[in-house]
């Protein structure tokens, strides 16, 4: 039931970057299109949260502070079908390579973190593919937190999960809860095969391993097996059509 546990078969590749708030993940997303863009590769960029389908209600209902778990998680799952029907199965499809700043891995560590099932969540999420890489950016709290403390003013309500009441000061919150989602991400390891990638190293070096990785993960890339199989389907297509009609 759940295609996460099975390789797509689309001609493209699918990467996802993981990891909680603060990891330094985005960044290596970034770097990667760059390198992968600057070598010829057709290369589309998806990230979280950003449907337009949901993304105004989500916006609008974390303002009031009106969303439990479930409604979370099912508003999550919403924008997520939406992008992979719309962003990212037609690149798949058409060949291309789709970098995804967080998955369904997401869901199932931080809603599991605000207390939501894990088998409920992840069957939830049963019509997800599978990517071809997930790397997992782990950091320590206390590193994930001075960095975003560098980056800007201050936490955000939900990903201090201010929400889930562990504690009233938003820095504790924070650690608390941010703990608990890298305790989710750290039991998918095994079972979702994800790539550990430690995020405290360098920018550099985290984005030369990623490469290299990446590169393995090319060697048997076919980017026209998609366009060369779609055009024998319309050639077949054609060639019953034409005897059909002597």
């Amino acid at each position: 039931m759940q295609l996460l546990t099975k390789p797509h078969n689309y001609p493209g590749r699918l990467i996802v970057v993981e990891g909680i708030d603060g990891s330094g993940k985005s960044t290596q997303a970034f770097l990667l299109q760059q390198w992968l863009q600057a070598k010829g590769f057709r290369v589309v960029f998806t990230e979280w949260n950003s449907s337009l389908l949901v993304k105004s209600t989500t916006k609008q209902a974390k303002k009031k502070n009106r969303l439990t778990p479930t409604t979370f998680s099912l508003l999550h799952c919403t924008d997520f079908a939406d992008r992979l029907m719309y962003r990212v199965i037609p690149p798949l499809k058409a060949g291309m390579i789709v970098i995804a700043d967080r998955y369904a891995f997401t869901a199932f560590a931080r809603d599991c973190a605000r207390g939501v099932d894990p088998q409920w969540v992840r069957r939830l999420y049963g019509f997800a593919i599978r990517p071809d890489i997930a790397f997992y950016f782990r950091v320590p709290v206390e590193v994930s937190l001075e960095r975003i403390a560098n980056a800007r003013a201050q936490l955000k309500f939900y990903e201090a999960g201010m929400d889930t009441g562990l504690s009233k000061d938003i820095n504790e919150c924070f650690r608390l809860f941010q703990s608990e989602v890298i305790r989710q991400y750290d039991q998918m390891v095994e079972e979702f095969g994800l790539q550990v990638m430690d995020a405290t190293e360098t920018i550099e070096v985290q984005q030369k391993k990623v490469r290299a990785i990446v590169q393995e993960m090319l060697a048997d890339y076919d980017p026209e097996r998609g366009r060369r199989r779609q055009v024998r389907v319309t050639e077949e297509a054609s060639t019953a059509k034409g005897g059909s009609q002597r």
